[in-house]
């Protein structure tokens, strides 16, 4: 994959790690524009077009959270990955409900940090032009963008949440476990709990406004094309 003409926001408030991740970066190809304070990095995502953001979330400023908040809101499809030191349950839910793509526990490996980006990028960098995937649940997914639409409004999923649906509503007759659907999303490349999977899947069900992914007990998931439309207020 040729990595330069990838994007990367990096925040990180301690500079001996932002100074060795970067370099590593740098000689991988990407074009890092980094920065140790959140509310300076919000101004630069407001300024400057990203591939990928990697975030501590412990720094001056705008949290690593309150940062990946803002990219989510208004730039949804583009990456995130989580790079910090807190490893507590409670802030990794935090992190995935705010539809992180990726959480990262330091110190890590800077190759293994690399193989992360490349997976993540790995998925927007594919370009299959394809006729949208209509389904019969007012849904179509766009493959050439990895985007997907219900009824014409643009959904606001992260890359994983696109790929967990897609893979799911391709093979209708399948149900998935958690280590294939990390395969089919991450490829091999993937080190961690397979749970995440299940994070997906809950805040993927948030989005979608059809009831459209079935949870078999004690095996995976399968998408369901009985379907209905969620309730909404009236």
């Amino acid at each position: 994959m040729q990595n330069q003409s990838f994007q990367v926001l990096f925040l990180e408030d301690e500079p001996t790690i932002r100074e060795v991740l970067k370099e590593y970066m740098n000689i991988s190809g990407y074009q890092v524009t980094e920065t140790d304070n959140g509310d300076t990095a919000i101004q630069m995502l407001d300024q400057h077009t990203f591939d990928l953001a990697v975030l501590d979330i412990m720094v001056p400023g705008s949290s690593g959270l309150e940062v990946l908040s803002h990219i989510k809101n208004n730039y949804p499809m583009m990456a995130t990955i989580m790079l910090t030191a807190l490893e507590d349950e409670k802030t990794q839910v935090d992190a995935f409900n705010r539809y992180a793509d990726d959480y990262v526990i330091k110190p890590v490996s800077p190759i293994i940090l690399l193989k992360r980006m490349e997976t993540i990028l790995r998925r927007t960098s594919q370009s299959r032009f394809l006729e949208p995937l209509r389904t019969t649940e007012g849904l179509t997914l766009e493959e050439e963008a990895y985007r997907a639409y219900y009824n014409g409004e643009l959904l606001p999923l992260t890359l994983s949440e696109y790929l967990l649906l897609q893979t799911l509503y391709k093979e209708q007759t399948r149900v998935f476990n958690r280590e294939q659907l990390i395969l089919r999303i991450y490829n091999e490349d993937y080190i961690g709990n397979d749970r995440i999977i299940d994070a997906h899947i809950k805040n993927l069900r948030k989005k979608l406004p059809v009831s459209c992914i079935r949870t078999v007990i004690g095996i995976g998931y399968q998408y369901d094309k009985e379907g209905t439309a969620h309730e909404t207020d009236a």
